[in-house]
C-alpha cells in the first residue's frame, strides 16, 4: 500500500513512432518534479525495454501497479509495424497476434519478463476466433470477487480492443467483422489468472484504444469515465460515463458525454486524425475547484501525443493551455503512472 500524501511524480511509458528506424519498444518519461506539463526522457531518450518473442515489436503500452502487492505491471500490444509483418492494417485487425507482452517490477529498475498473455484463451483451454488485440488497459476493482472468494478479492479489470469471429471463422474471412472493445480480469497478468469476461463497447462499427478513469462522488460512489476511438462514425475519440459500480457488466448504462475529442490538434479539423487517447489525474485532486485532469491524444500519422485537460470531467475536455509544456516529439500511445517522492527520486537517478 502506498501513502497518497507521498504522491509525487508521474511516469509516462509509451513507444515512438519512426518510420526509419526500429522504436516499437517501452521508453519511459519522467515528469519535470511534481509538474505534469513537462516530460524528460529516462535513460538518454533510448528504450527501457525491449521484446524478444512474439513480433518483437510493442506498442500501446500501459502501467499499473497492484495496491495490494505493490507490483508494477506493463503491458503492451503484440504487433511490429516497422520492419516486421508489411500486411497493412486490415491483414493486423485480423490475422494478428492476440498475446499481450507484459512485463512486471517491484521497484520499476529491475524489470521481469517478457513473457505473453494469450486473451483469446478461455477458462476451457479453448480459443476465441480474434483477429487480434490491441490496446489493453485497466482499472483496479478492490471488490471485483466475492467475499467469499478465498483470497483477496481485487483484481485487475483489463479492456482491450479486438475483431471477433465466429468460432466455425478459423480463417477470419467475414470482411464484415469490425473492433469491438473486450474485457476481463486477472490479479497478475498470467495465463492461470486471466478470466474472458465478454464485450465491454460495440457500437456496430471500428471502437479501438479505450482509456478510462474514476471520480469519486458525493454520495461514496464511483464515477467512470470511458474515452474511446470511433473509427466508422465520425466521432473520433468520443467520452462517456457511468455510475454504476460494476461498471464492466452487460446491463451497465452508459452516457456520451462529448465527441471529437482532440480534432482541433489536426491540421483539417478531421476527429479522425486523433487516436489512442491516456487519461490521468493530477495526484493531488481532492474533489475541489482546483482539481485537475489529463488527456494525451495521439495526432496521426506521425507527430504524437498532444495535451488536453479540464477541471471538470462532466464538462468535457479543452486543449492544455500551459507555456511550460514539453514532451518530445513523436512520442506515441502510452499510459501515466502516479509516482511516491521515493519512486520518483529512484527514476530520476536513471536519465
Amino acid at each position: 500500500m502506498t501513502d497518497s500524501t507521498d504522491d509525487y511524480g508521474y511516469l509516462l511509458v509509451h513507444f515512438i513512432e519512426d518510420s526509419d528506424g526500429y522504436a516499437e519498444k517501452i521508453y519511459m518519461d519522467i515528469s519535470d518534479g511534481d509538474n505534469p506539463h513537462r516530460w524528460i526522457p529516462l535513460n538518454g531518450g533510448r528504450p527501457v525495454l525491449t521484446s524478444d518473442i512474439g513480433t518483437t515489436g510493442v506498442r500501446d503500452p500501459h502501467i499499473i501497479r497492484n495496491p495490494q502487492t505493490g507490483m508494477w505491471y506493463i503491458i503492451a500490444t503484440d504487433l511490429r509495424v516497422f520492419g516486421g509483418d508489411n500486411g497493412g492494417w486490415y491483414e493486423w485487425s485480423h490475422h494478428a497476434s492476440t498475446n499481450l507482452i507484459v512485463w512486471q517490477s517491484p521497484d520499476l529498475l529491475h524489470w521481469e519478463g517478457p513473457r505473453m498473455l494469450d486473451v483469446s484463451q478461455r477458462a476451457d483451454g479453448t480459443h476465441m476466433q480474434l483477429g487480434m488485440a490491441w490496446a489493453c488497459e485497466c482499472l483496479w476493482v478492490p471488490d471485483y470477487y466475492p467475499e467469499e472468494y478465498e483470497g483477496d478479492c481485487g483484481a485487475f479489470v483489463m479492456y482491450w480492443s479486438s475483431t471477433v469471429f465466429d468460432d466455425a471463422d478459423t480463417a477470419h474471412d467475414d470482411n464484415s467483422v469490425t473492433s469491438s472493445v473486450l474485457w476481463g480480469a486477472t490479479t497478475d497478468f498470467t495465463q492461470d489468472t486471466f478470466e474472458f469476461g465478454g464485450v465491454l463497447i460495440d457500437t456496430g462499427g471500428d471502437s479501438i484504444d479505450t482509456t478510462m478513469v474514476q471520480r469519486p462522488l458525493p454520495d461514496g460512489g464511483l464515477r467512470t469515465y470511458r474515452i474511446t476511438k470511433d473509427n466508422s462514425f465520425g466521432n473520433g475519440i468520443w467520452m462517456d460515463y457511468t455510475d454504476a459500480r460494476r461498471w464492466w457488466e452487460s446491463d451497465t448504462q452508459w452516457h456520451v458525454m462529448q465527441r471529437h475529442i482532440g480534432a482541433n490538434y489536426v491540421e483539417d479539423g478531421n476527429p479522425g486524425g486523433v487516436e489512442g487517447p491516456a487519461v490521468f489525474a493530477n495526484h493531488h485532486n481532492n474533489g475541489g475547484p482546483d482539481d485537475e485532469w489529463y488527456l494525451f491524444v495521439d495526432v496521426i500519422p506521425s507527430i504524437g501525443y498532444k495535451p488536453m485537460s479540464t477541471k471538470d470531467l462532466d464538462a468535457g475536455w479543452h486543449p492544455l493551455n500551459a507555456a511550460d509544456y514539453f514532451l518530445s516529439p513523436h512520442t506515441k500511445h502510452g499510459g501515466v503512472a502516479s509516482l511516491t517522492r521515493e519512486e520518483y527520486e529512484r527514476l530520476i537517478q536513471v536519465l
